[in-house]
């Protein structure tokens, strides 16, 4: 044990809440943690990487990083992409290493990518009315620190500092919790505190201990940015000791910032777009702005390319002339230079639209929101299906304007079906109109509605966020657009259900018997649907499973009017019926879901399936020759 003067001793002694157990010559109290984020630190054998602590538990590094920096400044980076360092699955299995009563966690580290819920090190659970544990982190601006106590208002609270984090400098944060006091320093001055939580640190029943993201059951927010040292403590530091923590690291926090320049790499893998009989587009982004090439054939080995020179992050390649009905394989190539190497995608498939009279099948999914866990299990079941495209009534990721949403959330878990399918997606109410919504769709303009053709059906679909009144662009391209097809089968698509039993969302059927159950807004379109007889109509927007009747000047009939889907249960918190059936209702159900739609000719079969692949839900609409209507 190392010695050192009096003079620290005291310094020691005073800045501990509960010190005096400390007293002999020593550097300070020993930690319950520490992780140095070094290459002696950090270790890769084989294919994985392991960050071994100086005390406590070993982690588990996940996703791309790479260390950086020389000695003293030597520290891990971490891409943002699905990465961070798992201490524990299940923080029970740590528990001698988290504090209870009392806590001081001392981080250094370096923030390169705002996020709205960013975490550094904690175990956290906030899922709705579950919110316990506690987490330093970050938001879009500065630094936070979450904690519930025992004995306080019963869920997080988020203690938000004052100094504004700059991209890619170093900081030197420390979160401290007294059994009664909140405080967030940043180098080495208190920068926020609060007496909003009391009490023993009130763990959720199961959560992972995560070092470099905020990840809970349906959450996983990855940090961009360095990380040179963690500890963690059982006791409540005091201002000196603070103080003089961030002396020894101050140095570090002087330095500029810098710019990372990884690894060329895809930000997005590859993916498909508006497939029609004779095009298909396919679009991808790389972190760096590149050319990209898309090589295409009837097999493997991909002999016709399509070169495209500008430099770009998002890559949109249309290819054309193709055959009708039709497998195709593709693979991408990306390059900084003409003579840099290549990043190479894996070769996939796909087929182009086919003619009228052959059978087809496709996904629908709705509302993946925020759980790439459960829409990611959902489009591998759906893929082993083999459809023919995804529908997807909105609500694709939980924040619009958040990019990583799309990049760390939607596109990696729906990959597995993606890559292999074309998928159609309108806009919800989570998008909030987002410029990344029309960067990574490629559809007919004005994109936010637009119709489609694939064998002997025609979709129509709709943006509901927008109006959608007689007056109203959409209902007038609507009206005129429905007139005009000619289609055996109509559907039509956009977020926001005309019917709907959910208990609260229109109206709190709980406390009250008045209440709209849909959208009044959406309803206003379906003097449409009945007039030119649309099959089926698609939405999401309550995170449940409903099948009406055919419904009919507001009537539940056997056949001739339009049945109204909601597929909502893609990976957003589930919702729940209200207390009575309406007219309307055939079928509701409480849980995530995909469904899956057959066409042959005249007769279509539908089936709805839950996680665990067992069909709960089937119809079957049978036309008659010549017929439009069920």
């Amino acid at each position: 044990m190392t010695k050192f003067p009096l003079p620290i001793v005291l310094l020691t002694a005073a800045v501990f809440a509960t010190a005096s157990q400390f007293s002999q010559a020593h550097e300070g109290p020993d930690p319950l943690a520490r992780w140095r984020f070094d290459s002696q630190g950090v270790v890769t054998e084989a294919e994985a990487t392991t960050l071994r602590a100086r005390r406590g538990p070993d982690g588990t590094v996940l996703g791309k990083h790479q260390m950086l920096g020389e000695k003293y400044e030597e520290a891990l980076f971490l891409s943002g992409k699905m990465s961070g360092i798992v201490l524990a699955e299940d923080h029970n299995e740590a528990a001698k290493f988290l504090p209870s009563e009392s806590l001081t966690v001392s981080v250094v580290v370096s923030v390169d990518r705002p996020e709205k819920w960013g975490g550094l090190v904690g175990v956290i659970q906030d899922n709705g009315s579950n919110e316990s544990g506690w987490l330093l982190g970050y938001d879009q601006t500065t630094f936070t620190f979450a904690l519930r106590g025992d004995n306080g208002p019963g869920k997080l609270t988020y203690l938000k500092g004052t100094t504004k984090y700059e991209s890619g400098k170093l900081y030197h944060v420390v979160a401290v919790y007294d059994g009664k006091t909140m405080q967030l320093y940043v180098n080495g001055k208190l920068d926020a505190e609060t007496t909003a939580q009391s009490g023993p640190i009130h763990y959720p029943g199961k959560a992972p201990f995560m070092i470099g993201a905020y990840r809970d059951d349906n959450e996983f927010h990855s940090q961009r940015g360095r990380i040179r040292d963690v500890v963690l403590y059982d006791l409540a530091a005091k201002k000196g000791w603070v103080e003089h923590d961030y002396e020894h690291n101050a140095d570090l926090a002087k330095l500029p910032p810098v710019e990372i320049h990884e690894p060329l790499d895809f930000v997005i893998d590859p993916y498909l777009q508006f497939g029609t009989q004779t095009t298909m587009t396919v679009m991808w982004r790389s972190n760096r702005p590149a050319m990209g090439t898309l090589f295409y054939g009837e097999t493997a080995q991909c002999p016709q390319r399509i070169d495209v020179a500008d430099l770009k992050t998002v890559h949109e390649i249309r290819i054309e002339d193709l055959q009708p009905e039709t497998q195709y394989f593709y693979r991408t190539e990306t390059r900084l230079t003409e003579e840099g190497p290549p990043l190479l995608s894996e070769v996939a498939t796909f087929q182009t639209a086919v003619h009228k009279d052959t059978p087809f099948a496709f996904a629908v999914i709705s509302d993946t929101q925020g759980n790439p866990t459960v829409s990611g299990k959902l489009a591998g079941l759906a893929w082993e299906q083999r459809p023919s495209f995804l529908l997807h009534p909105g609500d694709l990721v939980s924040v619009g304007p958040d990019d990583s949403h799309w990049t760390q959330h939607f596109f990696p878990s729906m990959n597995p079906l993606i890559r292999h399918v074309p998928f159609y997606p309108v806009l919800g109410n989570h998008e909030r109109n987002a410029q990344y919504y029309y960067d990574y769709v490629s559809l007919p303009s004005p994109e936010y509605y637009y119709t489609y053709r694939f064998g002997n059906a025609q979709f129509f679909m709709i943006d509901s966020n927008r109006n959608v009144d007689p007056e109203s662009e959409q209902y007038k391209w609507l009206e005129k657009t429905l007139s005009e097809s000619d289609a055996a089968w109509k559907f039509v698509c956009h977020h926001h259900p005309p019917y709907s039993s959910d208990e609260n969302d229109y109206g709190n059927l709980w406390k009250t018997n008045k209440g709209t159950r849909g959208d009044t807004k959406a309803r206003q379109l379906v003097p449409l649907y009945e007039k030119y007889h649309v099959d089926i109509v698609w939405n999401g927007h309550i995170h449940s499973y409903e099948r009406t009747w055919p419904i009919l000047e507001n009537k539940a009939v056997n056949q001739g009017g339009p049945v109204y889907m909601i597929t909502g249960g893609g990976g957003g918190p589930l919702e729940t019926p209200g207390p009575i059936r309406p007219f309307f209702m055939n079928t509701v159900r409480r849980g995530h879901h995909y469904a899956m739609v057959r066409i042959n000719g005249a007769k279509l079969e539908f089936q709805a399936y839950d996680l665990d692949n067992r069909m709960f839900d089937q119809m079957v609409i049978e036309k008659k020759t010549g017929q439009d209507q069920e």
